[in-house]
């Protein structure tokens, strides 16, 4: 029988596991054995595998996160990984390799596609950076849990005439503050895509008051800054793929917002939590719909690919293509919701 393997890389999100279902279910319909790959491309370089069938993924359409596990190791970052990779993709007697994961898990698959190997791609971010396709699995479910965040926050601002900083993730893009923002009512929201005017956040607040209200909602992604600075970070360290943890704008942004307004100020950072739990139906379909795709292109052999939502079809695009530069925030979006500000 022929083997095909998968891996998932990079930051884990709900909606993971339906894509490895689908692609397991189908493959086995098709007549081929499934390898699965764990801890993303750690796994492939330790040769760290399992078996995978049909009982393998019974039940685990509803569960988040991966059970095959992840990683953010990058074999081009150690001399002598990247051979272990396609040696060991040998060793397994791999037909090909399906890589879920954003755009630094399809940035290897893309090399490594160029280099030789047949890899093809899944879109997982719950940021919605990556480009050529119009939604990743995971983002549905980040901005719902968001969403519900901002909707909890509003009663207790409005009780105690606060002001709420809402630290949502997104390191180059602000999609899931934009869109948790617009859908919660914010009454701010900054994102990485534009450089926070300390003044006019404030002067905003500062109207909104003036009308009476006694409490406001800000949301801010964790990668925004502010006018001539520097990204706040949680540490300098960078992970195998050159980037600064981000995170700590909130509480910074919170500080300079009392400070100015002398309104009382409050900081939630919503961090892992956006990640974590049960997919949206939204992002279980998606998910099985991007699988289902991922092993077409390995019966067609049409390596090199992605599977991508455009419109209401998913098609292919070129993983090179998928990771040549970050989807950021659409400005018409944007601007739709700085109607609300204030």
């Amino acid at each position: 029988m022929k083997r095909v393997g998968v891996l998932t890389g990079g930051g884990d999100c709900p909606g993971l596991n339906s894509v490895i279902r689908a692609v397991v279910r189908f493959a086995f319909k098709e007549g081929y054995k499934v390898t699965g790959i764990k801890n993303g491309w750690k796994g492939l370089i330790e040769k760290n595998t399992v078996d995978m069938d049909l009982e393998t993924v019974s039940g685990i359409l509803p569960k988040g996160g991966t059970i095959l596990g992840t990683s953010r190791t990058n074999p081009y970052k150690k001399e002598g990984d990247k051979e272990k990779v396609k040696e060991n993709f040998k060793k397994l007697g791999l037909e090909a390799l399906i890589a879920i994961g954003g755009e630094d898990t399809l940035g290897v698959a893309s090399k490594l596609y160029k280099e030789g190997l047949n890899v093809v791609g899944a879109p997982k971010t719950i940021d919605n950076d990556l480009s050529c396709t119009d939604v990743t699995f995971g983002f549905d479910t980040a901005i719902n849990i968001a969403t519900e965040a901002i909707d909890r926050l509003h009663t207790t601002a409005e009780s105690h005439n606060r002001i709420m900083v809402v630290e949502v993730m997104g390191r180059h893009a602000g999609w899931i503050a934009v869109e948790a923002g617009m859908a919660g009512g914010a009454d701010v929201i900054l994102i990485p895509e534009v450089p926070i005017d300390i003044k006019e956040v404030c002067a905003l607040l500062k109207k909104r008051h003036a009308r009476g209200k006694s409490f406001s909602i800000v949301v801010v992604a964790e990668g925004a800054k502010f006018k001539k600075g520097d990204i706040v970070t949680q540490e300098e360290k960078l992970d195998a793929f050159g980037h600064v943890r981000l995170g700590g704008i909130g509480h910074p942004l919170g500080d300079e917002i009392e400070k100015r307004t002398g309104y009382e100020t409050r900081v939630t950072v919503l961090g892992h939590i956006q990640r974590g739990g049960t997919p949206t139906a939204f992002d279980r379909v998606l998910g099985t719909r991007f699988g289902i795709k991922t092993m077409d292109f390995v019966l067609k052999k049409d390596y090199g690919k992605m599977a991508a939502l455009k419109g209401r079809k998913i098609v292919a695009v070129p993983l090179e293509d998928a990771v040549r530069e970050t989807k950021t925030v659409d400005m018409e979006l944007y601007n739709i919701a700085k109607i609300f500000f204030g």
